[in-house]
């Protein structure tokens, strides 16, 4: 089998070196190829990436401008946006160009290793991205409280009790949940919203 390539597109050398390292320890045997501008990336970048790290904010053209580009050279390969702004209209913005998901600079390292390997699972086999799964509807104001205290890391009871229904309920929220974002556990839906900006 070969080995995972992953491309790393940011203007700051310091963070792409750093995260490069950080993805090549959690992910051993993985190739990094990073580029500093979508003109750098486009030009010399292999033929086949399993993953894109591209930072919104970029010398040139803007990693939102160049969404486009990058799906036009790899279409099956995941765009996972990196910024240090979050707000929610620029992540749906990068959503709406085609970005598989959006992870800010301030998570720590290992949470930006997980967003990875989330979308890496994600795109096996050709399935939907996180984003085209969560894209054609929305989460209901119970199913996003009860997100929120997934969130903070509380079981299935504690949620009930907190909200005052029945564990059945809970138990069918998170289940219609984790299909929303097309994952198997309540970790990785919690690191899905993360990604969508959905939780803090």
């Amino acid at each position: 089998m070969s080995s995972i390539c992953v491309a790393l597109i940011d203007d700051h050398a310091i963070f792409r070196i750093g995260l490069g390292m950080v993805i090549g320890t959690a992910m051993p045997g993985t190739r990094i190829f990073e580029a500093a501008s979508l003109d750098e990336a486009l030009a010399g970048a292999p033929d086949h990436v399993d993953v894109v790290l591209l930072d919104i904010r970029l010398n040139g053209l803007s990693g939102l401008e160049g969404i486009g580009l990058l799906k036009h050279k790899w279409p099956m390969t995941p765009v996972l946006m990196l910024s240090s702004h979050d707000e929610p209209e620029t992540v749906r913005l990068a959503l709406a160009r085609g970005a598989a998901g959006f992870v800010s600079k301030a998570q720590a390292a290992a949470q930006i290793v997980e967003a990875i390997l989330l979308v890496l699972r994600g795109s096996v086999g050709g399935l939907p991205s996180i984003a085209s799964r969560a894209a054609p509807r929305r989460l209901t104001p119970r199913q996003c409280e009860v997100l929120e205290l997934l969130h903070q890391g509380l079981s299935n009871k504690l949620i009930a009790r907190q909200l005052t229904v029945s564990d059945n309920t809970v138990r069918r929220h998170v289940q219609d949940i984790l299909e929303f974002f097309g994952v198997a556990s309540r970790t990785e839906a919690v690191f899905a919203a993360r990604c969508q900006a959905l939780v803090g």
